[in-house]
Formats: C-alpha cells, structure tokens, sequence
C-alpha cells in the first residue's frame, strides 16, 4: 500500500529515514512548516501584523532558520533561548522576551546588551520591571506587558496560563502599582500582551480580544500593539479540528476597527503561534522491540525503543497522537486517518514505550489510565509512527532518564532530500559533565 501519511512524508520516507539514521528519530516535513507560516502571515488584520514563533515548541537551528526565513519573528521564554537563537543567525531586533526570569550578575549584563541590540522585552512582574527599569531607562527603550486578566482557558488545565492558578503576567489588581513604577521612571508601554492559554476553545480566543481591548483601553494609552498570544487549536488527531485562522483574524479585525472608530487609536496586532507551525509537520519513528499480553481481560502490548523519554505529551497532557503502522520494507499498515481502508486485520492495542514506568505509554487519559487504540498488528523491526510530534516533543523530552541518549532529528526538505539536523546524543556525551567524588 502506497498511501501517504500526510504529503510527501510516505511510509517509503518512513522507512528510508529509519534506514539511513536508525530509531527512535524525529522527522520534520519543511515544506508543512512553510506552508504553516505563510498561512499565519495571511492571517486578516486591520492596521499590521506581527507574528512571532513561540520558539518553545521546537528550537532546533534549521527549523529556526526556516521559520526565520519565511518572515516570522521570534517569541522567547527564556534568555537561553535569545542566546540560542542568535547564534543561529537571528537578530536580536527579531525577537521578543517573555520570561519568568528575573536576570542577574552575568545574565542582566547579557539582557541589556540584547535590549540594546533591539530585543523586546515584555514585564511579567513588579520584581522584573524594578529589575530592568534602569536598563530600559538608560537605552530609553519602550517595554511590552503581559497582564494577567484573572480568567484563563486551555486544552488541560496545565495549559491555562490566565486564572488565579496561574503566576504568568502581572494580575490585573497590581497593573496600577507598575504603571505607577514605570511613570516615575519615565517608561512606557508601548505593547500589551495577555494569553490566556494553549489549545482551548477559539471561542474563548475571541472573548480574550474583547477582554484585552478593555484593559488596553483602560490602562495603555501609550500602546500600540495589542498581542493577542498564541494557543491557536492544532487537530493532531483525525476527530479534532484546528483553529480557523481566516476567521479568527476577520474577528480580531473588526475589533480593532471598531475600536480605531471609538477611540482613535490604531493598534497593530500581535500573535505567538508554536503547535499552529510545527505540531503537524514532525512524526516521530520508533522501532517495534517486542509484544506483551497481559493476560485474559488485559491488554496487547506493541514495545518500542521510543516512549516517554521522546513524547511526554500523553503522560503530562493526556494529549492524543495519530498512530501510523509501517512495515519495515516501507508499507503503510495501518493509519488511524483511514482505518477503513486498511487490508489487514486490526484489533486494539496498546503502544509503550521501554522506561521503567508504568505511565510510559502513548495512549493515556488526564487520569493516566492506558487507553488501547484500534490498529495493524505489526512485527518486530516495524515502525510505529507517531504523528503531530513536531511541537513540545523533542524540545520537552525527558533527556536521559533511565540514561536513554535523546534522539536524533531529520529535515524532510522541500526538495525531498533527507538532512540529519541533529545528530543522536552518545553515551559519552550524555556523561560528559559527571564528575569523580572530590574534584
């Protein structure tokens, strides 16, 4: 069977990837990811657009310069991650921080030097704004806020990044005290950001810009951008459905008219995609090891060299993955997107990996109970390929426990060439910074 898995990623490419550079190895698809970005370039608008990557989904260098490449900006969460992007090519001016962070010593000087290379930085707390104050004063930079407006939204509640559980942002009951710190200062805000969380409900997205145009409105009269966050919906799998990017961005465009004709101001829109860029152009190939029954009334168990040291998705989320079954010589088996036309027999099974843990398994609830999923049967020396490992997989893996090396990653090139981007941690590596007792 010849059928696709999604464009030009084949079970042949499946097969030749796991040839030339062995399993578990995460696949990335270029062109899925160009197509991604130009969709999100496209996205309506009213008076201008930005858009950054949440580079926290996947920040592997040639993806990175993909992205960078088809004209989107950087959103950072952390300084390691300006240091790291920099050194890939990307400028400081093409990027923005929104950190937890509260730099110091060797890290405040190497804030200020990004900041004066064009770096945005966006306050997420009175501490940060004291912290930074006399930086942003001296190279008289305007800042960015991110506001915590009391009311979140996500796909798990670990994904709420808005509410009263969550410690993101400046809560709404202390904005008075930091534009108070910012007037005696002399700084202003010239960006707002709240988002309220990732992968929830696009009806919820469109309540946020009601709620932030409010604040902004209220407290920014200096701003002029609004950032609306990212959290865009992904359909990973076959009966989930993505965010409509046309849709939301014709609502967020007849907000900022209405609020041009209330007001005056025009506001320049501002959105942080991740899993909308890279969630469905990765899949990650995992070699069957061995099986297992667990007895009458339990479950058959398909083992691979891959599991929850490489997707801890399943296991924090409860998150679902498509599965797809490849023989070894490079034929699809079976794919949860058409299980009807598959021409082998399918029964339910359970797929896990080899770490010592009982949740070490692609398929669980919130609860962390297995939940078996309908599939081929497939030999030892098979593939199982999980989808929509593109974001928060590599980049989130449980690097090294139960001392397994992190996985090699391979780029998919628009022109169908197969390109190792990083290679597979050794052993040595993984012990290089181990020390004897007493050094």
């Amino acid at each position: 069977m010849t059928v696709s898995l999604k464009g030009p990623v084949t079970p042949q490419v499946i097969a030749e990837t796991a040839r030339k550079f062995g399993t578990p190895v995460y696949l990335y698809d270029e062109r899925e990811i160009i197509s991604k970005c130009r969709q999100m370039l496209a996205m309506p608008n009213a008076f201008g657009l930005q858009v950054r990557y949440a580079m926290k989904a996947n920040s592997s260098r040639a993806l990175l310069r993909i992205i960078a490449g088809e004209g989107l900006n950087l959103d950072l969460s952390s300084l390691n991650e300006g240091r790291r992007a920099f050194r890939a090519g990307i400028p400081y001016s093409r990027m923005m921080l929104t950190s937890q962070e509260v730099p110091c010593g060797k890290d405040r000087q190497d804030l200020e030097a990004m900041i004066q290379g064009g770096m945005t930085y966006t306050v997420c707390s009175i501490r940060q704004l004291e912290t930074l104050a006399d930086v942003a004063s001296r190279n008289r930079v305007p800042l960015a806020v991110r506001v915590n407006p009391g009311v979140g939204a996500g796909e798990s509640v670990t994904r709420n990044t808005g509410d009263k559980y969550s410690s993101f942002g400046i809560h709404l009951a202390n904005i008075q005290k930091a534009l108070d710190l910012a007037q005696s200062r002399g700084l202003v805000f010239k960006q707002v950001h709240v988002h309220i969380g990732s992968g929830g409900d696009p009806k919820l997205w469109r309540e946020n810009i009601d709620r932030e145009l409010d604040i902004l409105e209220r407290f920014f009269p200096d701003a002029d951008t609004i950032n609306f966050g990212g959290g865009f919906k992904e359909s990973r799998m076959p009966d989930e459905t993505a965010a409509d990017i046309q849709e939301l961005g014709r609502y967020a465009r007849k907000k900022l008219e209405s609020f041009h004709l209330k007001t005056g101001r025009e506001l320049k829109m501002a959105v942080e995609p991740g899993t909308f860029i890279v969630a469905n152009a990765g899949y990650l190939i995992a070699g069957v090891i061995d099986e297992k029954w667990s007895g009458p009334g339990g479950f058959e168990f398909i083992i691979l060299d891959a599991g929850m040291e490489s997707n801890t998705r399943p296991l924090l989320y409860g998150s679902r993955h498509p599965f797809y079954v490849v023989s070894r010589e490079g034929a699809l088996l079976s794919s949860e997107f058409d299980l009807n036309a598959m021409d082998v027999e399918l029964d339910y099974r359970v797929v896990v990996g080899r770490c010592c843990e009982s949740g070490d398994s692609q398929s669980l609830d919130y609860q962390g109970h297995i939940i078996p999923r309908k599939m081929a049967d497939p030999s030892v020396g098979d593939y199982v390929v999980i989808g929509g490992t593109g974001a928060y997989c590599s980049a989130m893996s449980l690097s090294n426990y139960n001392s397994f090396p992190k996985a090699p990653e391979v780029l998919l090139g628009k022109d169908g060439s197969l390109k190792l981007i990083r290679s597979g941690q050794t052993l040595d590596q993984m012990l290089q910074n181990e020390m004897d007792e007493g050094q």
